[in-house]
């Protein structure tokens, strides 16, 4: 199974994690293999990282408007 899928945001609002638990977040992150949206390591729950580790999900891109890059935490790279 490829961990890179066509995915849609399942809370295109926000970090599912902060909307739920009323916290702020700096940028988000799109998971490419089920569509979660989690906050990045800049932010101060990390809830991106912390859903590829949980999950095994590891390849995110940016959520940002205008960026496209993607990221992968168990190698710690761009891909």
């Amino acid at each position: 199974m490829s961990a890179v899928r066509p995915v849609e945001a399942r809370t295109p609002a926000g970090c599912e994690e902060c909307l739920r638990l009323g916290s702020p977040w700096v940028h988000l992150r799109l998971c490419l293999t089920c569509g979660h949206v989690g906050c990045c390591d800049s932010s101060p729950l990390r809830h991106a990282r912390a859903h590829a580790h949980g999950v095994g999900h590891p390849i995110v891109r940016s959520f940002e408007p205008g960026e496209d890059w993607r990221w992968c935490y168990f190698d710690e790279q761009y891909v």
